[in-house]
């Protein structure tokens, strides 16, 4: 691939390379220290917000390609790059979301990659290693889940929904969603909590769950996950039904969408 502007399907193929090989690198680097075997880790904003080597390693990966690929594009990633570009696109990586389940061990985490443009996510992916699932989208062309095409739960109940969502690093907000939550669940199927942003935004989008909200988060953990979502048809805003994004993100079967909104904002003090 050239450093010329390339159309939203080859960006997709190569930010599915990109999300496979990094993940890969990821895996194989936990599996090697055994199951279960504590990782040395260091925090970055909170006491509980942990990042590893492994994380580190997988965006330095990510990057060198780009860069490689892409000499002319920005990028954006979570463990601290930061490129200018001037071909008006820009990657936004997440080597790793879901750490503190990488460091424990649990299955739930995965690599993010996502290139945007002036009007928002062009194309992306997001690969679970552990699991063996490329979910992966393209704007305006749909999103796959291992080159299967996929869709959005049709529910239009918010009752009988199943709901994820996530909470801050920061004590005092996670006091804040913790009693959101006791509002909200109440009045759906149930809610889970797995652990990371971008693998729930894929799980409403291949119907695993009715819907997801979740607020403080970064423009790497939502940009593949969000047109993921979108491009398999549910419906995604922030909590005033605006454009989502890192301050608020919602993600929904189009027919619980505005009942949940609507939960949302009653429930919040």
């Amino acid at each position: 691939m050239n450093s010329v502007a390339a159309n939203p399907s080859e960006l997709r193929e190569f930010a599915e390379k990109l999300a496979l090989d990094a993940g890969s690198l990821a895996l194989n680097g936990r599996r090697q220290l055994g199951i279960g075997t504590p990782i040395a880790h260091e925090t970055k904003s909170t006491a509980t917000d942990p990042v590893t080597e492994f994380d580190r390693a997988a965006e330095a990966l990510l990057v060198d390609a780009i860069r490689s690929a892409r000499p002319d594009d920005a990028i954006v990633g979570e463990e601290g790059a930061n490129y200018p570009g001037t071909s008006g696109l820009e990657w936004h990586l997440d080597p790793i979301d879901g750490t503190a389940n990488f460091v424990y061990d649990l299955p739930n985490w995965c690599t993010s990659v996502a290139v945007v443009d002036a009007i928002g996510p062009l194309a992306g992916a997001v690969s679970a290693p552990v699991a063996g699932e490329l979910f992966s989208a393209a704007r305006g062309i749909g999103a796959t889940l291992n080159g299967i095409t996929i869709h959005c739960s049709d529910t239009a109940n918010l009752a009988t929904a199943l709901i994820g969502t996530g909470f801050s690093y920061q004590a005092d907000r996670r006091a804040r969603q913790a009693v959101r939550v006791a509002r909200i669940l109440p009045a759906v199927r149930d809610i889970r909590r797995f652990g990371s942003a971008a693998l729930d935004l894929c799980m409403v989008a291949c119907g695993r769950l009715d819907a997801y909200y979740e607020e403080y988060l970064n423009s790497w953990d939502l940009a593949a996950g969000v047109l993921i979502a979108a491009e398999a048809g549910a419906t995604t805003s922030d909590f005033s039904d605006g454009q989502a994004g890192p301050s608020a993100t919602v993600a929904a079967s189009p027919g619980v969408h505005p009942e949940l909104l609507k939960l949302i904002n009653e429930a919040t003090d």
